[in-house]
């Protein structure tokens, strides 16, 4: 049982152990390893790694942690994370993309309002005012061809 074991002979031995309590540390992957092994019968239980944390005994390892997570999930009041569906996961990574798509939108907006501003094109902030700001860059005639085309996302004919 404490023998190190790559991916394929980890899930040999799942598949041919009789149906048992499996402790995973919640982590990017574990709703998957979680559904994969609850379909092989097992009990899973997630648990948060700041919960598992206070069970480490000694050095930070794969064999201390998995001896940490024997010891937290024995425990009665340990809480666990409930293991997401694949439709819930999907659902996370829906708010995941849009958060990151604004965030970057945010600062590339930000970005090239610094840089029209050491032209000196300069608006209030705020999306609104982003589109005033493109229609100045267009406007400049004492503005380099490069630097408008790269703060306005205009092509340059070369």
């Amino acid at each position: 049982m404490r023998r190190k074991r790559r991916l394929k002979e980890m899930v040999r031995f799942f598949e041919k152990l009789p149906a048992a309590v499996v402790a995973i540390e919640a982590w990017g992957g574990s709703h998957h390893w979680a559904r994969f092994l609850g379909g092989l019968g097992h009990e899973v239980r997630l648990i948060a790694p700041q919960l598992a944390k206070p069970y480490v005994k000694r050095g930070k390892n794969d064999a201390a942690d998995a001896e940490a997570l024997c010891e937290a999930v024995s425990r009665p009041t340990m809480r666990f994370v409930p293991v997401k569906s694949a439709e819930q996961q999907a659902a996370l990574m829906l708010v995941g993309i849009r958060d990151r798509l604004i965030r970057n939108q945010t600062r590339l907006t930000n970005a090239i309002r610094g840089f029209a501003a050491e032209f000196g094109l300069t608006v209030p902030t705020g999306k609104r005012h982003f589109l005033e700001l493109l229609g100045q860059i267009h406007a400049e005639d004492e503005l380099p061809e490069l630097a408008e085309a790269l703060l306005s996302y205009k092509q340059r004919n070369t």
